[in-house]
């Protein structure tokens, strides 16, 4: 039995990180809350084999080490899960054994990222994710960017100071945006918007947060001295300080109320404008919530009631490999077509080569395939009972489809990818598509089938041949004529004078969207000075990142992406502008790191400011950092590595004076993490 159980530990410990830390879960959550209560039985059997550190005695983490961490007031515990009708009756049973029969609050679950916001006098002052349950990250600058969260209350009737629960969502409309925005500048697209909104949280400039449309919903209410007696008369009250609450919620006095709302939200949920996964059930009364008290992991006196991801169950014939623009390879399994919810399914993502050896999955295998928010459906598993006799594994190919060179794999990249960007044709044919694209060149009247067809003609071969393309040349060819082949060229000559950001953006060098685009020309202002920069000179660049450095400098220290741009340069399409204009010399190129939330300013401002007078910005402590500009809730790791290495410590109005913005008054200084602990948040 205690090789089962280390087992099981080790397995839950790998699920744990992949979900909470990585935003990358690989089995569903019926799943992993099946593999941790046979984990739970065989302790509660053994007890001889307990072990503190076993994952049935906490709650999955999502700790980065990038924020300041602090501890909850009250343990944010996550709920117990039902994935039947007959185990939330016996929820319901035993809360009435223990305190008779009551109401109850049925609620939406909604599929996203915990958070506890705690508000002083109507005003926020901290947000806090669940963390471990015992302490979390403190993303405050970053869930003040969110707008249904409000920054002061409305009325006057709301205790001084309480801390309120709720879930950060992205709704499926900034979802497809942001995963259309991901593809177009050669990045993964996110797997589904539970991990979006998780991965959109932890990002480290509250800027690009702001950007991608988080939405929220709030859902209890914490305090030692909450004014009403029930969950229900507090989430309505809620309402009127002006926070986001689901008008979904039913008071229900019965389990055949409870069933009947559940049926109802398993039907409504496909047509929601955000997932939700399950239906929360919570006794309303205070005072009964209390008496009936928490287990070591959760509430007593609620449960969360599951929806199972629909599956069905039909057979891998085979394995198509696609590759992208960016040369990445995405194997795609062809499936016997099957009904799952509500569509034909005929193909289904199989991720990477780790995914499928995790998963054993083989040819002609009968697979379970879901469909569980994912951008198309997965396999989720097999049915080893009706695998052939003389099956065997699947090899993973080791050569690209398209061009036959030998694929390679990244360091910390789960997928292979074709190296051979400049001959490798759905890699050329993808480039020129993005080229073209309305927020790249915004050049009309190409669409990708034309662009396959230009390509298989022999037409064009990269983005700089569409420059030489005449009327005549495209007339001929389908669906097109005379008139769309002028209107096409003109188009493309017209796009000649599309500003700068736009171009760097349309190039497709990877990782570099639209945003980072904008940052590197601000900062540099022309192609040939992005070009002549060291690597620690674009990582000076707003949100630029080493892949994204190192990206940029294997893109043009390239000699075919050489000889295409000194062609497009021929053609008229720009390579300059873009650049801020500095205010003053008075930083004069003194360095900045900047860390922590601040009073008159966000961070973005601050680095704007910083550059417009003359300074850098830095993105880490080193020795050739002059100052760091310290908030509130400042990085631990961040101040400690100041100190060690005497980097002088100011505030931000020290940093005003030194614009010429402020009074001066403030002085350097080492501020100390701030000790006043922030209340917890329960689910």
């Amino acid at each position: 039995m205690l090789e089962q159980i280390l087992r099981l530990r080790k397995e839950l410990n790998e699920h744990n990180y992949r979900y909470y830390v990585l935003n990358d879960p690989l089995i569903s959550d019926y799943d992993f809350d099946r593999k941790m209560r046979e984990l739970q039985e065989l302790e509660a059997a053994y007890p001889q084999y307990d072990d503190p550190n076993s994952p049935s005695h906490r709650v999955g983490s999502d700790l980065t080490g990038e924020f300041a961490t602090v501890a909850h007031r009250y343990p944010m515990l996550s709920l117990s899960n039902t994935y039947s009708p007959d185990e939330m009756h016996e929820f319901c049973d035993r809360v009435a054994r223990e305190v008779g029969e009551t109401e109850y609050v049925c609620e939406l679950k909604f599929d996203g990222t915990a958070i506890s916001v705690t508000y002083e006098n109507g005003r926020l002052v901290r947000a806090v994710t669940r963390g471990d349950g015992t302490a979390g990250d403190d993303v405050t600058a970053n869930v003040r960017t969110i707008r249904s969260i409000p920054l002061e209350l409305r009325g006057d009737d709301y205790p001084s100071f309480f801390e309120i629960r709720g879930e950060i969502l992205m709704p499926h409309a900034s979802f497809d945006r942001l995963n259309a925005e991901r593809e177009e500048a050669g990045e993964a697209p996110f797997a589904n918007p539970r991990n979006a909104a998780a991965g959109t949280l932890k990002q480290q400039s509250s800027a690009v947060v702001a950007r991608r449309g988080l939405d929220n919903f709030m859902y209890y209410l914490v305090g030692d001295d909450l004014p009403y007696a029930s969950h229900w008369e507090s989430l309505q009250k809620a309402k009127e300080w002006g926070f986001k609450i689901s008008d979904r919620m039913e008071l229900c006095r019965s389990t055949e109320c409870i069933d009947d709302y559940i049926r109802r939200v398993d039907r409504l949920r496909e047509t929601l404008p955000y997932d939700t996964d399950g239906v929360v059930i919570k006794v309303n009364e205070y005072a009964l919530q209390r008496k009936l008290g928490y287990t070591a992991k959760s509430p007593r006196w609620a449960v969360a009631y599951k929806f199972k991801a629909e599956q069905a169950l039909t057979r891998l014939n085979t394995v198509d490999f696609q590759v992208g623009r960016t040369g990445a390879v995405t194997p795609v399994a062809n499936l016997d077509p099957v009904q799952l919810a509500g569509t034909t399914v005929k193909r289904a993502s199989l991720h990477n080569a780790e995914q499928i050896a995790l998963l054993d999955i083989r040819l002609h295998d009968m697979v379970y395939v879901e469909k569980g928010g994912e951008i198309i459906p997965k396999i989720v598993g097999v049915e080893l009972s009706r695998r052939p006799a003389d099956s065997t594994p699947f090899e993973y190919i080791t050569h690209c489809p398209e061009c036959g060179t030998l694929l390679v794999r990244y360091e910390g990249e789960a997928k292979h990818y074709c190296p051979n960007q400049s001959h490798c044709p759905p890699q050329i044919v993808g480039r020129i598509i993005h080229f073209i694209a309305r927020r790249a060149m915004d050049i009309e009247g190409l669409g990708e089938e034309t662009v396959a067809l230009l390509y298989e003609q022999g037409l064009i071969r990269n983005i700089a041949d569409l420059y030489d393309l005449t009327a005549g040349e495209l007339a001929p060819l389908p669906r097109l004529g005379e008139k769309s082949a002028e209107n096409i060229v003109t188009s493309i000559r017209r796009s000649a004078e599309v500003p700068f950001p736009r171009v760097l953006f349309a190039l497709g060098i990877r990782f570099v969207g639209e945003t980072t685009a904008k940052n590197l020309a601000a900062r540099f202002g022309s192609l040939d000075a992005i070009a002549a920069a060291t690597r620690e000179q674009l990582l000076e660049a707003d949100e630029v990142g080493e892949k994204i450095a190192d990206s940029v400098i294997q893109y043009l220290s390239d000699e075919d992406n050489l000889k295409i741009i000194a062609r497009l340069r021929k053609a008229g399409v720009q390579f300059s502008g873009g650049k801020r204009e500095g205010l003053s010399d008075s930083l004069g190129g003194r360095t900045f790191v900047i860390s922590g939330t601040f009073a008159a300013h966000s961070r973005d401002q601050l680095k704007e400011l910083i550059e417009l007078h003359g300074g850098k910005n830095l993105a880490a402590v080193s020795s050739n950092t002059d100052f760091l500009l310290a908030g509130a809730n400042m990085g631990p790791a961040k101040l400690a590595k100041a100190q060690k290495l005497g980097v002088e410590i100011i505030d931000e109005e020290r940093f005003l004076a030194m614009i010429g913005e402020g009074d001066g008054a403030g002085a350097a200084s080492s501020p100390e993490k701030e000790n006043n602990p922030v209340q917890g948040s329960l689910f």
